[in-house]
């Protein structure tokens, strides 16, 4: 080896020092390939799991928390659901369509490990400002490998969130979320027991795409050249029809009962799959690198155990099962190769019990590679980096928007309006026949239903959230409220939060202010769960989000799940009636100097303000209010009487925003008589609801029962919008809001441009 090839692996002189202590010799090139991927940023969280210990993540729904596959809560009827959310940035950069599509792949595997047949995906994605070709072809690229994959392999993709920003220009961020159902009795861990058991490869033959995959492209931002043509091969090319088989295989090995524990392939391959598997259940395991079926000839040992081609799994079996997991596997065409071996863990010199992983050439072979399993999978440095507060930051608060003058808003509340439906035609929403509410909406709402599920009227509720803006201004405080908004948005299809998933998008961590930032993060979140009750069952942090020393706004995203009990009829949608009376449910003032705040708003924004300091929240009457909400919702959608027509909640573009989406999707008007003061109509901050109805004493008596603040502030009707200062025709509304995205994408003729 050469004295610098740690180096070119991603390894710092320290991390090879390591390496060498914990082995008591030099690592050969396979030992320090494996080491390499595990140890990788993306693999070891080793920049930030010194933070995520802070975040809640035991309840009263929990089976299982962070640190398998996916995160697993109890929805009732003995039934449990599974959900994970996963980044697939830096491939989705680099090769768009196989960048998307292969994440969307990865976190079916993860949701289905658990025994969990997947139900729905969701999409967060983040792009630059939509004028320049290269931008216009990610987000086609990106679309399009999620509708690929996503229609191909049977699984519908119900939301998810669209948001153009430059600061998203050099570096574009891509994540899905999986959730999937399972009866209690089939949840299965990926752990390694019974000595003697056998590892079984299942699925696609392995390849050279995707070495360097994940595990080392998101371990590193784009230099100044930006991206080359050189890093295409990491990315991993998907099959969602071998995905799609593999998926039936699986679940049927494991409602027989022919599997002792599974893990998908995903980051870091084969290394990452038998040490995880191995460290968990405290055993050794031997494999053999000649049994893994290939794909390339000539591929040495490093590649076939750090390869991370996709559609692949490792199920541990008895020897006496092997005939029977051979049979399923041909029967659904799927391949099933045995690769290792359980074996006993022994003592080292200090007396430790450790399990050993060891790389054969054939299992009775020469040991190619020879390395604790758990000095891979959960030993990986831990760094506590500097963290310094943004120098300019006090300076950017300073710049509030609050001066901005809101008489000419009607054209600013119009520039705000984009319907996402360009993005969303493009998904198959309604596989499965579950979905009651789809993309386009707060939240999406499913039936718990679907084979070997127990029957049962319950329903869970979806929702992906973010704000970049308020977190570059405040990071705390911005995390807090897009938990706050995470369980708002689910209140509005009649859904009661239960856990939450995160998806930590972030900058480089070696600057001190992205780890700043990311501490920040995570102590809102921290706080904003513990006084909602919520748990965080599981995540991902991606870092090293930058381009040309550029870092990204600090983006977490908050994946929220809750459960309905009763879905017997669908909630009320956006569409409201003439005549109905719009009710605004919620505290109508934000904690603060500041009540009405503009910081971090769509309208600011638009004016080219990006400063000003975030509006406070009370998370008691917040959480009350949106308990209240559900309540209302769900009382309609377990048959009660409808007295509510439409419902939104009052997020992105504050209340002008929510009623003009409002009239857009009803072709009605509607008329506002009062405002507290004009930057009401379009300042942001969670906890306010718009409900319309055509008789609202009977909400506004229960409201006023819960202690909840409800109001009447006009009425629906009419050909404008009245809102304030801003004054629109409703057909100028619902052609801005059908046509921006489009318009947008189709400046110019464009084709993809050379990297």
């Amino acid at each position: 080896m050469t004295p610098d090839l740690h180096r070119a692996l991603g390894l710092t002189d320290d991390e090879y020092a390591e390496i060498g202590r914990v082995l008591q010799r030099e690592p050969n090139h396979l030992e320090l390939a494996m080491y390499a991927v595990m140890w990788s940023e993306h693999c070891s969280y080793k920049s930030s799991r010194l933070h995520l210990k802070r975040l809640p993540t035991s309840g009263e729904h929990v089976l299982v928390g962070p640190g398998e596959n996916a995160g697993v809560i109890d929805a009732g009827d003995g039934i449990a659901v599974a959900i994970r959310i996963e980044s697939h940035n830096h491939p989705s950069a680099i090769e768009p369509y196989q960048g998307a599509a292969t994440g969307v792949g990865g976190i079916l595997r993860d949701v289905f490990t658990m025994g969990a047949r997947p139900l729905a995906v969701m999409d967060p994605l983040f792009f630059g400002d939509l004028d320049t070709a290269r931008q216009r072809w990610l987000v086609e690229g990106v679309v399009s490998g999620i509708s690929g994959y996503g229609n191909s392999v049977g699984v519908p993709t119900i939301g998810g969130e669209l948001t153009f920003d430059e600061a998203y220009a050099g570096n574009p961020l891509v994540n899905v979320l999986c959730c999937g159902a399972l009866p209690r009795e089939r949840l299965v861990l990926g752990r390694a027991s019974g000595v003697g058991n056998l590892a079984v490869l299942l699925g696609s033959t392995t390849g050279r795409d995707g070495i360097g995959g994940v595990s080392v492209l998101a371990s590193a931002g784009f230099g100044e050249g930006g991206l080359d043509d050189t890093k295409r091969p990491s990315v991993q090319v998907g099959d969602p029809y071998e995905e799609k088989r593999l998926i039936e295989a699986c679940l049927e090995l494991l409602d027989r009962g022919l599997v002792v524990g599974i893990q998908d392939l995903g980051g870091a391959g084969l290394a990452c799959a038998t040490s995880e598997t191995a460290a968990r259940g405290g055993v050794g395991m031997d494999v053999d690198v000649n049994a893994v079926p290939l794909r390339e000839e000539g591929m040495e040992p490093f590649e076939v155990m750090t390869s991370e081609s996709q559609e692949r799994m490792l199920a541990i079996i008895t020897p006496e099962n092997w005939e029977a997991v051979a049979a399923l596997c041909a029967k659904w065409e799927v391949r099933a190769s045995v690769v290792g071996r359980v074996v006993a863990p022994e003592i080292d010199q200090s007396g430790r019990t450790v399990g050993m992983l060891r790389v054969r050439d054939g299992f009775d072979g020469a040991v190619l590679a020879e390395v604790p399993a758990a000095s891979l999978a959960d030993e990986a440095p831990l760094y506590d980096r500097p963290r310094r507060r943004p120098a300019g930051l006090d300076a950017l608060i300073a710049d509030d928007p609050s001066d901005e003058s809101l008489d000419d808003a009607g054209e600013d509340l119009l520039g705000m309006l984009q319907d996402p439906a360009w993005v969303y035609r493009q998904y198959d929403s309604q596989l499965f026949l579950n979905t009651v509410v789809g993309p386009g909406r707060d939240a999406a709402l499913l039936r718990l239903a679907g084979p070997g599920l127990p029957k049962s009227e319950r329903g869970i509720g979806l929702s992906t959230d973010s704000n970049p803006h308020w977190c570059a201004l405040d990071p705390r405080l911005g995390t807090a409220l897009t938990v706050a908004e995470g369980v708002a948005n689910l209140a509005c299809v009649g859904v009661t939060a239960k856990a939450i998933v995160n998806c930590l998008n972030f900058g480089n961590p070696e600057h001190p202010e992205v780890m700043w930032q990311l501490s920040e993060a995570v102590d809102g979140m921290a706080e904003a769960c513990q006084a909602l009750g919520l748990p965080v069952v599981g995540g991902n942090v991606s870092l090293y989000n930058e381009s040309a020393g550029t870092d990204i706004h600090p983006t977490p995203v908050v994946g929220s799940l809750g459960v309905i009990d009763s879905l017997l009829a669908p909630p009320p949608g956006w569409a409201w009636a003439e005549g109905d009376a719009i009710i605004l449910v919620g505290e109508r003032r934000a904690l603060g100097a500041n009540p009405f705040p503009l910081a971090g708003s769509r309208f600011a924004l638009g004016r080219g303000r990006r400063g000003g300091r975030v509006g406070g929240i009370d998370f008691a009457r917040f959480g009350a209010t949106a308990a209240f909400v559900a309540s209302e919702v769900a009382r309609q959608c377990a048959g009660g009487p409808r007295e509510i027509s439409a419902v939104h909640d009052v997020a992105g573009g504050g209340l002008g925003g929510a009623l003009g989406e409002m009239v857009a999707v009803s072709s009605l008007g509607v008329v506002v008589e009062s405002l507290e003061a004009p930057a009401e109509a379009l300042s942001e901050f969670p906890g306010r609801f718009v409900l319309a109805g055509a008789d609202p004493s009977g909400v506004l008596a229960r409201a006023a029962a819960a202690g909840v603040s409800a109001v009447v502030i006009g009425h629906v009707g009419g050909d404008r919008l009245v809102l304030g200062p801003i004054e629109l025709a409703v057909a100028a509304i619902a052609q801005r809001y059908a046509h921006s995205l489009i318009d947008a994408l189709a400046l110019r003729e464009w084709t993809a441009p050379v990297l």
